[in-house]
């Protein structure tokens, strides 16, 4: 991808976001989202060459608007600054977990898994956890994972890597107080991710790392999908 393209466009999106800048810079922004989907469209590939599950998604599937929801939010500016693209074998709205891309100046990241999910999906996969114990331990904390995704149980989406955007203070209900491994049962999403330098989407040699670093986290992915599928 031409980063400085794609960052240049977004950079001059926070300064100017309004509808009228946008218009008048329109070929700017059809240039950029151009760009970021040909990249999108060769990520696809890459994934699917290691899970077929995700072979028929298509960058449109993957791909989101720019322009912002703003009717609940206090924040009126009329378009997003980030392009980000989640590859999803049941679609970007399901609770199916899967692969995303975030760019954004000084902010971009790859994260894997799944977050949101309803309660009840909660139990089910804290239940799996707890059964399927070694088997998670050995996922989580292999030293892969642990290096590019860290786990212990305290960052937040802003954090240079982790593991669980959110999380329960407390046990949850019927649970055990003195389980070991309480804060794999106290999450509540299954999502990983690291930041990664401004330049890392240059080119394409980002594919190669993305494929290692999707690769590593697909087997956390795989265990809870194992779940949420039950549900879907």
């Amino acid at each position: 991808m031409n980063n400085s393209l794609i960052l240049g466009f977004l950079r001059d999106i926070t300064e100017n976001n309004n509808r009228e800048w946008f218009q008048r810079h329109r070929e700017q922004y059809d240039e950029a989202r151009k760009d970021f989907e040909s990249g999108v469209e060769k990520m696809i590939a890459c994934i699917a060459g290691f899970d077929p599950s995700i072979a028929h998604i298509t960058v449109r599937d993957a791909t989101y608007r720019f322009y912002r929801d703003t009717r609940f939010s206090p924040d009126k500016s009329p378009y997003k600054r980030h392009f980000g693209a989640y590859v999803a074998a049941h679609g970007k709205k399901s609770l199916h977990g899967g692969y995303y891309i975030h760019l954004q100046p000084e902010e971009c990241l790859i994260a894997c898994g799944t977050y949101w999910l309803p309660t009840n999906i909660l139990t089910s996969c804290r239940n799996e956890i707890m059964a399927r114990e070694s088997e998670w331990l050995d996922i989580v904390e292999s030293p892969e994972f642990m290096r590019l995704y860290g786990n212990d149980g305290s960052a937040t989406w802003g954090d240079e890597r982790g593991f669980g955007m959110s999380r329960l203070k407390t046990v949850p209900k019927g649970f055990p107080k003195d389980y070991p491994h309480l804060h794999y049962l106290q999450m509540k999403d299954y999502c990983c991710w690291h930041a990664v330098p401004n330049d890392f989407f240059s080119g394409d040699d980002w594919l190669a790392q993305i494929e290692h670093d999707f690769k590593v986290a697909k087997p956390m992915l795989d265990f809870i999908n194992s779940v949420v599928d039950d549900y879907e």
